[in-house]
């Protein structure tokens, strides 16, 4: 039997907190623990090892950032989903930069909810749509800049330098098989061995990394 996945949700607001936990026990999924303030988050990810974190981005004493950092610092760290209710493209690169696995909107419907969960917890990385846009834009920008994430692409084949460019055009698993007729559990281990060389915790940092060196340039 596979084990309930288990999620911390950390906001200042009481509602949203309610309102998360709601929506995510009526799915079977395990609310361990809440915390309304970013160090509170911390020692509630230590105390009970959740899978996913839901992080807000504005919390007082700590916010939703430096608790991100201090998380995903540790050792075998869950994965994070920061929560936000405005769009701005500095926090959602500053997270990314940090191995966020992706970004919610706080009028996000309980049904993608739900999925945003178990697809981070399997490993996948998401973005709203909105947050998406908005992180294009930003590399749309002539100014250079050092990247945080940049890594040498030299250390990937043709094979995977082509994989990763679909990765960061945005589409799945699925699609790129479909693309490069191959089948999709070959796409997989292109997919981990790109995460491998580049030292990238999953698609997210990939698809930073695709843009910040240019292998892929918004349209």
């Amino acid at each position: 039997m596979t084990e309930p996945l288990r999620v911390v949700i950390a906001d200042d607001q009481a509602l949203v907190r309610a309102g998360f936990r709601m929506i995510l026990t009526a799915d079977g999924i395990d609310v361990v623990a809440e915390a309304e303030t970013g160090a509170e988050a911390v020692d509630a990810v230590r105390r009970t090892g959740p899978d996913v974190v839901l992080m807000d981005i504005r919390m007082p004493a700590m916010d939703g950032i430096e608790a991100a950092r201090r998380i995903l610092a540790g050792d075998e760290p869950p994965r994070v989903i920061m929560l936000t209710t405005f769009d701005l493209d500095n926090y959602v690169y500053a997270a990314l930069g940090l191995g966020a696995s992706g970004f919610l909107l706080k009028d996000v419907t309980p049904e993608y909810l739900v999925a945003a969960v178990r697809i981070v917890r399997d490993g996948d990385a998401l973005l709203a749509p909105s947050i998406t846009r908005r992180l294009v834009e930003r590399f749309t920008t002539p100014e250079p800049r050092e990247s945080p994430l940049h890594r040498d692409l030299a250390t990937l084949t043709p094979r995977e330098r082509e994989v990763l460019t679909l990765v960061a055009q945005g589409l799945s698993n699925v699609e790129i098989a479909g693309r490069l007729f191959l089948s999709e559990a070959t796409v997989k281990t292109h997919v981990a061995r790109i995460l491998a060389k580049l030292g990238l915790r999953d698609r997210v940092q990939a698809v930073v990394v695709a843009y910040e060196t240019r292998l892929v340039t918004p349209s």
